[in-house]
C-alpha cells in the first residue's frame, strides 16, 4: 500500500510516470521518480520463521507451498532488483518451531563453531540485522548464544539485560547490543552516492520471563518495550542516526498501553524518533484486514500512529516491505513518502494453493544436509497405535490426540510424585489441542493413522518443546481453569439454529481439557473469561456437573495437575495457575515424555473417554469448521451428534452439531 508523498504525488501518478519513462524492469515507482537529492530505500523483513528454511512440512512429511525461507528468498531478491537501495532484517522467532529445530537442539546439538541451519540460510541472503523473539529462549541461553555466534549480521535487543536491571535503562548490562547503527551508501535518482546511518533497535516480549522461567530466572531480566525504547532511541539519535527502524517481536494491540504489555508495537510506534516499525509475534499480516478499525491503526496507509509498519506473516509466508522515499536535508535524510506491504509467496482460493515463487537453490543447498538428517530423525518409529490419532474434532468433543498427551503426563508425574509430600494427592492432567485449524489453515490438524508411530507423529501431537510441570491447586481452581478454557465457545441462545460455535480470536492452545474429572459446558451461559483471560462476567458459570471420582468436586480439596511450563508459568492468564502453584519442575520435555510413554506401552490405545460434553440444549444447533479430511473420522467421535453441513470458508469443511 502506498501513502501519498508530501508533495502530493499519488500511487497512480507514480505508476504513470514509470510507464512514461519507458521503464521495462519492474522497478518500484520511487526508484523511477527519484531525482537528485532523493533516494528510494526498501526495508525488508522476515519474521516468525520458526526454522522453516525448506518448503517442507516435517509433520506431514511432504513438501509445502506455503512456507520456507528458500521461497521467501525469491521475493527478497526480486525486491532488491526493484529498488535502488535496500536492507534486510529478521524480526525474531527463527530458532524453534518445527522438527528441524528440535533435531538440532536435542539430537545433534550445537558445538562451538557449528552453524545452525536457519543461520546458514540467512547468511546466504545477507541480512543486515535481526532481533530476538520469545522462542529463541526455548532451548536455553547457552544454546541460543552458540547459534547467534554463527550469524554474519548483528542481533540486537534493547529490553533484555543480564542479571538485574539498572536504575536507568541506558545503563542495563544488555545481553545483546540494544541497537546497531548500520552505515550504508545510498544512490539518489541522479546516480550520486551518499552515506546514511540506519539504526536498528530490537525488542522481545517481556513475558519470556514467565514462558521460559527455568532458563532465564536469575540470568536475565526484561523491561517493558516502550519504556526501553523511550530511553534508547534518543541515544541513537545522539549518535547520528538518519533513520531508526524498530524490530519489534511484538504484535499490535490497540488497548491502552500498560508497562510490560506483550503486544506493544502500536504504542512503540508513538515513541519520538522511531521512523518505521517491523512487527511480528502474532503470525498475522500487516497491512491486512485483521487490524481494520483499530484506533491508531491505518491498514490502507499501512501505519501505526502514522508511522510506516509491516508484519510479514509467519514461516516465510510473506515478506514485510516498507518502501521509503528519502529526501536529502542538508547533511542528513528525511522521509518524504512511504509505501508498505506484506508480499506473499502463495495465493489461496478456497482449498487451492498457488505458489507464486520457486525456491532459491543456494538457500536449499546450504541446508540440504540438515534437511536430510531431520527427515531421518522424524521418520524414526517409536511404537504403534491401535486407533487413529487426529484433532479434527478436538474443539467440540473429547479427543484422542489430547487424551494420549494427558495419559502420558499422568504416567510421568505419577512416578515423579512418589516419595514426595504430594504422593497420594489425586492427580489430574491438562492438555490442549495445538493443531486445530485456525490460522494454520484447513490442513493444520494432527492426523496419525493406525500403525507405526514415528517421532514426526509425536512432534505432530505435541507441537512445542515445553517441559513438564506439576501444580497443586484446589477444586475451586480446577473449575476456574475450565471456565477459562470454555471461553473458546460463543454463547448460544437455547433453540437457536446453526449459531456459530467457536470464537476465532481464542487460540486452541488455551483450550485445556482436564482429564481425571468429568464435566459439562453450558453454552447458554455467557463466558466468564475473554480470549486473553480477562474477566468478562464475574457471575458467569459455564462449567456444570463437575465431578471427581463420581461425586461433585470438593472446592477445597487439593489436586496435582500435570501440565507444561507455559501454563504453569502463567501463560494464557489462567486464574490461580502460576509459578506459585508449581510443585514439580520436570527436566524432560512433554514430547520426550510422550515418546517414552509410547515406547513403554509398545502399542497405545488412544480412544477418548468423553469425560467432557456440552450440556444439553433441546432444539439447538451450532456450526463449526474443521479440516476436510475430518469426514474420515466422523463416526469415531463420541458423545456428540455431528453431521456435515457443506463447505466452510478458506478451504475448511463445515459441520453441524446438535446440542
Amino acid at each position: 500500500m502506498i501513502t501519498s508523498l508530501k508533495n502530493g504525488v499519488s500511487r497512480r501518478m507514480l505508476l504513470k510516470g514509470a510507464a512514461a519513462a519507458g521503464i521495462t524492469a519492474a522497478l518500484h515507482p520511487y526508484s523511477v521518480l527519484a531525482k537528485e537529492g532523493t533516494a528510494h530505500l526498501r526495508l525488508m523483513e522476515t519474521t516468525d520463521l520458526h526454522v522453516h528454511v525448506f518448503p517442507y512440512d516435517y509433520y506431514a512429511d511432504r513438501p509445502t507451498d506455503t512456507a520456507g525461507l528458500a521461497r521467501t528468498a525469491t521475493l527478497i531478491r526480486q525486491i532488491r532488483e526493484e529498488a535502488t537501495n535496500s536492507v534486510l532484517v529478521d524480526n525474531g522467532d527463527f530458532l524453534q518451531g518445527n522438527p528441524m529445530g528440535d533435531y538440532i537442539a536435542y539430537e545433534r546439538g550445537m558445538k562451538d563453531g557449528d552453524l545452525h541451519p536457519v543461520i546458514k540460510g540467512m547468511n546466504v541472503l545477507g541480512f543486515d540485522a535481526g532481533t530476538l523473539g520469545n522462542h529463541e529462549f526455548n532451548y536455553g541461553l547457552e544454546f541460543m548464544q552458540k547459534v547467534l555466534a554463527g550469524a554474519n549480521f548483528p542481533m540486537v535487543c534493547a529490553n533484555l539485560a543480564s542479571g538485574k536491571l539498572a536504575s536507568n535503562p541506558r545503563d542495563d548490562a544488555f545481553l545483546l547490543d540494544p541497537y546497531v547503527i548500520v552505515e550504508k551508501t545510498v544512490m539518489d535518482g541522479a546516480g550520486k552516492s551518499y552515506p546514511i546511518k540506519i539504526g536498528f533497535v530490537g525488542f522481545v516480549p517481556p513475558q519470556i520471563m514467565n514462558w521460559d522461567r527455568g532458563h532465564l530466572e536469575g540470568n536475565v531480566q526484561t523491561r517493558g518495550i516502550v519504556e526501553a525504547a523511550k530511553a534508547i532511541v534518543p541515544e541513537m539519535k545522539e549518535k547520528g542516526c538518519d533513520l531508526i527502524v524498530a524490530l519489534s517481536h511484538s504484535g499490535i494491540d490497540a488497548s491502552s498501553h500498560q508497562d510490560g504489555m506483550e503486544n506493544a508495537s502500536l504504542h512503540l510506534a508513538s515513541v519520538d524518533g522511531i521512523d518505521a516499525v517491523f512487527t511480528g509475534h502474532q503470525h498475522q499480516v500487516f497491512p491486512g484486514p485483521s487490524y481494520e478499525g483499530l484506533p491508531g491503526v491505518d491498514v490502507k496507509k499501512g501505519t501505526l500512529f502514522g508511522k510506516p509498519a509491516a508484519m510479514g506473516g509467519f514461516w516465510g509466508s510473506h515478506l514485510g516491505v516498507i518502501d521509503l522515499m528519502l529526501e536529502r536535508d542538508g547533511g542528513s535524510w528525511r522521509i518524504a513518502g512511504f509505501t508498505t506491504e506484506a508480499r506473499p509467496i502463495y495465493e489461496k482460493e478456497g482449498r487451492e494453493v498457488t505458489p507464486l515463487v520457486h525456491s532459491q537453490e543456494d538457500v536449499l543447498a546450504a541446508v540440504q544436509a540438515d534437511h536430510d538428517a531431520t527427515l531421518a530423525y522424524v521418520r524414526r518409529p517409536v511404537g504403534e497405535t491401535s486407533a487413529p490419532l487426529h484433532s479434527y474434532f478436538a474443539l467440540v468433543a473429547d479427543d484422542p490426540s489430547v487424551q494420549i498427551v494427558s495419559k502420558a503426563q499422568l504416567w510421568y508425574i505419577g512416578g515423579m510424585m512418589k516419595g514426595t509430600e504430594w504422593e497420594g494427592l489425586p492427580m489430574l492432567s491438562a492438555a490442549a489441542p495445538f493443531k486445530a485449524g485456525g490460522r494454520g489453515g484447513p490442513d493444520y490438524y494432527t492426523d496419525v493413522p493406525v500403525g507405526a508411530v514415528a517421532i514426526k507423529n509425536v512432534s505432530d501431537l505435541y507441537l512445542y518443546p515445553n517441559t513438564v510441570r506439576a501444580v497443586k491447586v484446589s477444586g475451586a481452581t480446577v473449575k476456574e481453569w475450565l471456565e477459562r478454557s470454555a471461553g473458546i465457545f460463543l454463547q448460544i441462545e437455547p433453540g437457536a439454529q446453526d449459531a456459530p460455535l467457536i470464537n476465532p480470536e481464542f487460540p486452541s492452545y488455551n483450550f485445556d481439557v482436564i482429564d481425571g474429572v468429568t464435566y459439562k459446558i453450558d453454552l447458554s451461559q455467557p463466558s466468564k473469561y475473554g480470549a486473553k483471560g480477562e474477566v468478562l462476567d464475574p457471575q458467569a458459570s459455564r462449567i456444570v456437573d463437575l465431578q471427581f471420582d463420581g461425586k461433585p468436586i470438593d472446592q477445597n480439596q487439593d489436586f496435582i495437575v500435570a501440565t507444561n511450563n507455559y501454563r504453569a508459568g502463567g501463560g494464557g492468564n489462567f486464574p490461580g495457575v502460576d509459578s506459585d502453584a508449581i510443585v514439580f519442575v520436570g527436566p524432560d520435555t512433554n514430547r520426550d515424555v510422550l515418546v517414552r510413554y509410547i515406547v513403554e506401552q509398545g502399542t497405545i490405545n488412544p480412544s477418548a473417554d468423553a469425560n467432557w460434553t456440552f450440556a444439553p440444549m433441546d432444539g439447538t444447533t451450532a456450526l463449526f469448521d474443521t479440516g476436510p479430511r475430518g469426514k474420515e473420522h466422523l463416526n469415531d467421535v463420541k458423545g456428540v451428534d455431528i453431521v456435515a453441513a457443506g463447505d466452510g470458508d478458506d478451504g475448511f469443511a463445515r459441520y453441524r452439531i446438535s446440542l
